[in-house]
């Protein structure tokens, strides 16, 4: 009988990514949780399968309601369960804060409850984030696991409750839990809340004469280190698989450093309109903190799994700008958030 995988927030960027690499390098079924509001956009291309019940399944499930939880779980039994579910855009954590605290906090402990209760015994990874490190004096550059904890967001709150509440059950109900803390992933199907992936698909909508060629922007001074979300779901598959130690918890990204604005500026001068385009900043793009200097040291999980990205800064940028102008040219239309 195949291993059954259950990713929760499979609907997202990071979730869609994984079920495509667990389908091309496992034979695992993978079933995947979502609400029923959730948009389908970024797992259109899984529909069919799922339809024919070809190794991908849908269940509908709420970190917000414990029962559905319970129910998902009794159901889908999983061997391995990747939990990237979540209130996942800082940006509107300032705006919801209740919400996300709920749905990351108490909907990561509801989660692992209900995987307790029911008695499964899954390998289990928690997705918490680097923006539980917040703002990092420049001394403890780069940041490795044992950094303390200082959060510049209602999110970044969230997610250290979230890395905690594993570590938590890990170590109270004996549950094969690790956790980790990726830092910043982009790619194809990056939701355009964040950053680099609206600055995207703002050039290629002035690319295709949709507006005028202004990129609006917030603060393009923080310090990023960037990968690709097909990078960072092979670490996911390989915390799990490679030798896993429950408890253990593990900062994990690229390699390549740069700040917002050089980001932005690689991003225009691969557009087919570069001497066009006009940069201003918008004050409600402004977060009212911003974490400043995410540069990971990520030994320990390389030591541990011998993983290290592969997919170069330049080719995640451009398959990110390719993936809003098919968008942008299938005739949709899009908010310029």
């Amino acid at each position: 009988m195949a291993k059954r995988a259950l990713i929760t927030g499979i609907t997202g960027m990071v979730g869609s990514h994984l079920t495509d690499f667990l389908l091309a390098n496992t034979d695992w079924d993978v079933h995947g949780m979502c609400r029923w509001r959730s948009p389908l956009d970024d797992v259109e291309h899984l529909l069919d399968r799922a339809n024919k019940g070809d190794r991908v399944f849908f269940h509908y499930g709420d970190l917000c309601d414990y029962i559905s939880l319970h129910n998902v779980m009794e159901e889908v039994k999983p061997d391995y369960v990747f939990h990237l579910a979540a209130q996942s855009y800082p940006k509107t954590s300032f705006d919801s804060p209740i919400q996300t605290y709920d749905t990351n906090i108490l909907g990561t402990h509801r989660l692992l409850e209900a995987i307790h209760k029911t008695g499964c015994d899954p390998y289990i990874h928690v997705c918490a984030s680097s923006e539980v490190f917040g703002r990092v004096p420049k001394e403890c550059l780069p940041i490795d696991e044992e950094c303390k904890f200082h959060p510049a967001s209602p999110y970044a709150i969230s997610k250290t409750g979230t890395d905690l509440v594993g570590r938590y059950f890990a170590e109270a109900h004996h549950m094969k839990i690790m956790t980790t803390r990726m830092f910043t992933h982009t790619g194809p199907r990056r939701g355009d809340v964040f950053a680099e992936s609206t600055f995207a698909k703002q050039i290629a909508m002035i690319e295709a004469g949709m507006i005028e060629p202004v990129v609006k922007t917030g603060n393009l001074d923080s310090m990023r280190t960037w990968s690709d979300v097909r990078d960072a779901v092979r670490a996911y598959y390989m915390l799990l698989t490679v030798n896993p130690i429950p408890g253990q918890y593990y900062n994990i990204g690229g390699t390549f450093s740069c700040t917002v604005r050089d980001m932005l500026a690689h991003l225009v001068s691969i557009s087919t309109v570069k001497d066009k385009i006009r940069v201003e900043t918008e004050q409600a793009r402004l977060r009212p903190l911003d974490a400043d200097l995410q540069v990971p040291n990520t030994a320990k999980f390389t030591n541990h799994t011998g993983w290290k990205p592969e997919i170069p800064f330049e080719t995640t940028m451009l398959d990110l700008l390719n993936y809003w102008r098919e968008r942008v040219a299938s005739g949709r239309r899009f908010l310029t958030r």
